[in-house]
């Protein structure tokens, strides 16, 4: 049964934690890897960054809280550069209350606008209001949590690496597992048995 699990991940080109994504789809394309799964975060790049080149830092963030509200567990990549990832916090209408100017997603061609936002209240039905300071990252950690999901953490490494985890994902560090590990022949490859037993197919 496919299950639809929501991905956060840093997908920066060259420093980010694709590798881990990209083991991850791979499992769910195969004929040997039994995890069939809607990735989540694909169906937000296509539905409003893509789509509108005047997309906005509260925009995404809305679509994160619509793709996690109807997911069953969010899967949270952390890799040695997640602690310092600040990519979404730069909403002035968070700090000023009031109408401000902000840069469309990934500083694009649009320059610098007016906010267009009528209402920053919070979300009637308990979402994480996307009118704040957070960055994506963290942003999508805290609709997980206020919307009760199941959250999985793996680093992008072959060890425990407790110092990657913000310090909003202290609690968690407990469950925290290695994504990487060594086979028999000394290759690295993602450690199938315990994060398909995770992500509740085992």
């Amino acid at each position: 049964m496919d299950k639809r699990i929501y991905i956060s991940a840093d997908y920066a080109e060259n420093n980010g934690d694709r590798a881990v994504v990209e083991e991850l789809k791979r499992w769910g394309r195969d004929n040997y890897h039994l995890t069939d799964f809607i990735d989540m975060a694909e169906v937000i790049s296509g539905s409003v960054s893509l789509n509108n080149p005047d997309c906005r830092i509260c925009e995404l963030k809305e679509e994160f809280n619509r793709q996690i509200k109807a997911s069953s567990i969010v899967l949270l990549v952390v890799g040695d550069r997640t602690k310092t990832r600040t990519a979404g916090s730069r909403c002035g209408r968070a700090v000023s209350g009031y109408y401000t100017s902000c840069t469309p997603y990934k500083q694009n061609a649009n320059g610098i606008k007016p906010c267009n936002r009528y209402d920053a209240s919070t979300p009637h039905d308990g979402s994480v209001n996307p009118v704040n300071q957070y960055s994506y990252l963290r942003h999508e950690f805290e609709q997980a949590k206020v919307r009760n999901k199941e959250i999985v953490i793996v680093y992008n490494s072959l060890r425990r690496e407790s110092h990657w985890l913000p310090s909003y994902m202290s609690a968690y560090e407990y469950k925290a597992v290695p994504f990487w590990k060594y086979d028999g022949y000394g290759y690295k490859v993602g450690d199938y048995i315990t994060i398909k037993r995770l992500l509740g197919y085992a």
